[in-house]
């Protein structure tokens, strides 16, 4: 067992290790705690998620293709009534 001054800085080194400790607890609680908030916040504002975008997106790109290639057909075949009319 430590005596004297070798025993206070002990003690105080325990304390501190402790007070540390219980920093790094409180920090993890207010971390956990923030993100439920924001979590909670986003989700109020009805906003879409990256992966459901990203679908919805190709989607789309999927769908301007399609109306192109059809475009073209369209026009190959007004092209063609055009050419027998004459």
């Amino acid at each position: 067992m430590s005596t004297g001054p070798n025993r206070i800085f002990d003690d105080f080194a325990k304390l501190m290790t402790d007070a540390a400790g219980a920093a790094q607890g409180v920090r993890k609680e207010m971390e956990t705690a923030f993100q439920a908030q924001v979590e909670r916040w986003l989700n109020s504002m009805d906003l879409v998620k990256r992966e459901e975008f990203d679908v919805v997106r190709e989607l789309a790109l999927k769908a301007c293709e399609e109306n192109e290639a059809l475009q073209k057909r369209l026009e190959v075949l007004e092209a063609q009534i055009s050419a027998k009319a004459k």
